[in-house]
């Protein structure tokens, strides 16, 4: 079996799905070739029923791909499908969770030697060494595996820097594409780590690739992990940048790692993600969310430092703000989204954060007088942003404004009681969004369902009513 890995330059975002009118034959191309190199889709010789079979066995493949991305598993090529099937990616097939490679291969010592054979010019020696130092301190910090630097002879991670064809049957393919490439453990060539040096790297910017992230996903592979499909793990097969001085091994790591290696039994035990220590439960009758939105076609609800992620086929995931939104803060207020101009809003306090997908926009955050409302407003408690109007309504507990996002300026004649605007609603605002053409506002831990334009009030449901209880 192909034990060769490598890591991707792609981001992680929602996209906006839909099917796509008419795919090109380009597109079908594309599809097949991609569905061909990472799962395993095989041509069919039997010309009698070559088409038939091989029309079924392609809806197939691409369910799998579907599934393995939490998309809308359809089978059929959509714009969210075909968006990652352009990213750049690597040579293995995909796996579920966290994954070690067939036969589970493993170092036999917890001892292991590492030699840095040459250096990138984007970087210094000195950054390139502490990069490398560090990212398999990750490993060693969560099990026994303790690693010595040797400056001759043969490593059990051999590490180096090349481009194109480099010595190996997997030549780079120039600048983007893959970033790097590693061996599971294995004699002479396994464990050894490859890095593209047409890519530019980085010490700690998010202005190339940083080599820390890089080389400690290589590494997992150099020491028997593959790729997970859990997203923010760092064995997902995808790049996505994080501040290295506030980096933290996720919880899937963890548990993958260990369960070759077991735990390090030198250290206290390593909590997974001590910055997050309670998991909100969905299913709690007393949980209050602190925020819901809409975001490219999912449903977002937010609460403490977590947020919980509903796509269109009604999947849940469950993740930390942090991992997703790396400036945003953690128990917000209210958010909001602007689909006209791809923003994300996040409220907390006095201030408001903008985001187009997960990146902060320049000039964020702002206070909230930017959006018109007085000084002695000191939080939004609930926000909803409604598409065809351009209005953003804004809740402070019993009482509403409307922002007009177009005239960048309030409405006149707010704020107004919500009661008024919204019969039989007598609580505070807590949450709000809309979907398929209702609004819902939560107070507390009951939610109302208003006809979006009507506004008539139609039924109360429980707060988790959209959650997976």
């Amino acid at each position: 079996h192909q034990t060769f890995l490598c890591f991707l330059a792609s981001l992680v975002l929602v996209i906006h799905a839909g099917p796509i009118s008419q795919p090109s034959d380009k597109d079908e191309a594309t599809a097949e070739h991609y569905l061909k190199s990472f799962y395993n889709l095989t041509d069919v010789t039997d010309e009698t029923t070559a088409v038939r079979r091989e029309a079924i066995q392609l809806t197939e493949k691409m369910k799998e791909m579907q599934k393995f991305f939490g998309f809308k598993v359809t089978g059929k090529l959509d714009k969210e499908t075909m968006e990652m099937m352009k990213k750049p990616r690597c040579g293995v097939p995909d796996v579920a969770a966290y994954s070690t490679f067939e036969g589970k291969p493993k170092w036999q010592t917890n001892k292991l030697t590492y030699r840095i054979l040459n250096y990138t010019p984007d970087m210094s020696v000195a950054e390139v060494d502490t990069s490398m130092e560090k990212a398999l301190q990750v490993w060693a910090k969560v099990t026994p595996l303790k690693f010595t630097r040797i400056y001759s002879g043969t490593a059990d991670i051999m590490i180096s820097f090349g481009t194109r064809y480099h010595g190996d049957a997997y030549p780079f393919d120039g600048p983007q594409g893959t970033l790097a490439h590693a061996f599971a453990p294995s004699l002479a060539i396994g464990g050894d780590a490859h890095f593209d040096d047409d890519e530019f790297f980085t010490f700690r910017s998010s202005k190339g690739f940083v080599l820390f992230l890089v080389a400690a996903h290589e590494f997992g592979h150099s020491l028997g992990l593959s790729h997970s499909n859990v997203r923010g793990a760092l064995m997902f097969p995808t790049y996505s940048f994080t501040d290295p001085n506030h980096f933290s091994l996720p919880s899937d790591d963890i548990r993958g790692i260990q369960s070759l290696y077991g735990p390090n039994r030198d250290r206290t035990p390593i909590q997974p993600d001590p910055e997050v220590p309670t998991t909100p439960n969905a299913c709690d009758p007393n949980l209050i969310l602190d925020a819901v939105t809409t975001l490219r076609g999912e449903t977002m609800f937010f609460k403490d430092s977590f947020f919980w992620r509903r796509s269109p086929s009604r999947s849940v995931t469950q993740l930390p703000i942090k991992r997703f939104w790396l400036n945003a803060p953690n128990n917000i207020d209210a958010a909001y989204e602007d689909p006209v101009q791809d923003k994300l809003f996040f409220f907390k306090g006095r201030q408001v954060w903008a985001f187009n997908g997960i990146n902060l926009v320049p000039g964020y955050p702002k206070t909230l007088s930017s959006f018109g409302l007085p000084s002695s407003v000191r939080k939004v408690s609930a926000a909803v942003h409604v598409k065809s109007s351009g209005k953003t309504l804004l809740f402070i507990d019993k009482v509403y404004y409307s922002y007009d996002a177009r005239a960048k300026k309030m409405d006149r004649r707010y704020p107004q009681r919500v009661e008024s605007g919204f019969s039989e609603m007598t609580g505070a605002v807590t949450a709000a969004h809309i979907s398929n053409g209702y609004i819902y506002l939560y107070s507390g831990t009951n939610v109302y369902e208003f006809g979006l334009y009507s506004k008539k009030y139609l039924r109360e449901l429980k707060n988790n009513f959209f959650l997976p209880c």
